[in-house]
């Protein structure tokens, strides 16, 4: 860390003073280094959510929720989103820089290289109950690479940690892709090395043995941008999630599995299966102005999914590429006979138009327009968050590949605040 400014923070408690080093971000807020903090006052902070703390330095990604920017190593993610495609994002993310020609189509040709599954892997699978949620199969995948990818454990040799790097992102979408297949049960299809990453995902998903499955670039464009506005985003649960688990010296396939498992959660990476549920109990656009009320009201329990954001303050700037995105899909597929995007337009408008929401400042967000378009694609709810941990998997193993590699990393041992009972002494059971 060489960004320390010449300020410090002075805390001072009983009459006592302490001063500790401030350092200076290139964006966003500067941070106090409270790492002596217990060893010079013998007290510690108080932070439910670390929604205060910085846990690490990093250089991947940054967000501004008061102006709504998203950047990529420095990169705005609407810029990338339009000029650019997901592999060339995950290059980014992984090494930093935008790769040259040559070296995209080398990065290129390694994913693609290894996308397919060890073929044992097939009878792991068939071990799942056939109503298995796609993201618990994927979690249990993903976890169980390591059993058979000895060779890319050992976090402590670079080129290990690389060839992890470049299998997990190769095989996430062959992984999801079977889980889907698996849960609805048709067969499972295998990658196919002359399609791009995003289209290769679609055909895995969609195709059939007895006829010809042709991907639409509609959709293939549709679903690389998916991925590509999901691929990271700071130090959110699941990133967190996998920095913990790998700050133990875990293998990168269980520090993954960890992320997968968080990102399950509601909470985070559910939150667009909410916003298609939310629409489809709506059910028809004369529906919406009681649902506009409802969500108006503060003493209704009903709240309206997909507007607004924790970070962003602002309109999400992932959101204004997705609604670019929806409308090329639902132009494709037309919406006259889906009453679930009929309201999903309607509802739109309204957010976009209505006083209360723009005051609120309650946009639509990516989350809106993802489930939508996944929707529109075919997809059931339950392969949403599924869909979101592929597109995730690039930013959770910059992370880690990051936080491995920083001197100044320690296993995370986070503190408390103890309220439980004083010291007591034990008391024989015929005693008590």
């Amino acid at each position: 860390m060489d960004a320390k400014s010449n300020r410090t923070a002075t805390v001072t408690i009983d009459g006592k003073s302490a001063e500790f080093p401030v350092y200076d971000a290139t964006h966003g807020p500067s941070v106090i280094d409270i790492r002596k903090l217990y060893a010079e006052t013998g007290m510690f902070t108080y932070d439910p959510g670390f929604t205060s703390t910085a846990s690490c330095e990093s250089t991947i990604t940054f967000i501004d929720g008061d102006k709504g920017e998203l950047l990529y190593r420095g990169f705005p993610i609407d810029q990338l989103a339009e000029n650019s495609h997901f592999l060339e994002v995950c290059y980014l993310l992984l090494y930093g820089e935008l790769p040259s020609a040559a070296q995209l189509e080398d990065f290129e040709m390694r994913v693609t290289r290894h996308t397919m599954l060890h073929e044992q892997m097939v009878n792991f699978f068939r071990g799942f109950r056939r109503d298995a949620h796609p993201m618990a199969v994927v979690c249990g995948v993903v976890g169980a690479m390591s059993a058979f990818y000895h060779d890319s454990t050992d976090i402590t040799d670079p080129w290990q940690r690389e060839v992890a790097s470049i299998r997990m992102i190769a095989k996430l979408p062959t992984i999801c892709a079977w889980a889907y297949k698996y849960s609805i049960g048709q067969p499972f299809v295998y990658p196919r090395n002359d399609l791009d990453y995003a289209a290769n995902f679609l055909h895995m998903c969609f195709a059939v043995p007895c006829e010809e499955y042709v991907v639409n670039p509609v959709m293939a464009r549709a679903m690389d941008r998916i991925m590509t506005l999901h691929a990271d985003h700071e130090q959110n649960a699941s990133t967190s999630t996998v920095r913990l688990a790998g700050s133990s010296n875990a293998n990168p396939f269980a520090c993954i599995a960890a992320g997968v498992a968080c990102l399950w959660g509601p909470a985070h990476g559910g939150a667009n299966q909410a916003c298609l549920e939310m629409l489809q109990e709506i059910g028809t656009v004369d529906q919406i102005p009681e649902y506009i009320r409802r969500a108006k009201d503060k003493d209704d329990p009903f709240r309206l999914m997909g507007f607004g954001h924790r970070v962003y303050k602002n309109y999400d700037p992932r959101a204004k590429v997705m609604q670019e995105t929806a409308k090329e899909v639902l132009e494709l597929v037309g919406v006259e006979n889906d009453p679930t995007l009929q309201v999903a337009q309607e509802l739109e408008r309204i957010a976009l138009e209505d006083e209360y929401f723009v005051e609120k400042k309650l946009y639509p967000n990516v989350d809106f327009y993802s489930g939508i378009v996944l929707n529109a694609m075919g997809f059931p709810t339950s392969m949403f968050t599924a869909i979101f941990a592929l597109s995730r998997t690039v930013g959770w193993i910059a992370q880690w590949k990051e936080m491995v590699e920083d001197p100044v990393q320690r296993i995370g041992r986070p503190r408390q605040l103890y309220t439980g009972a004083a010291r007591r002494e034990y008391v024989n059971v015929e005693d008590r």
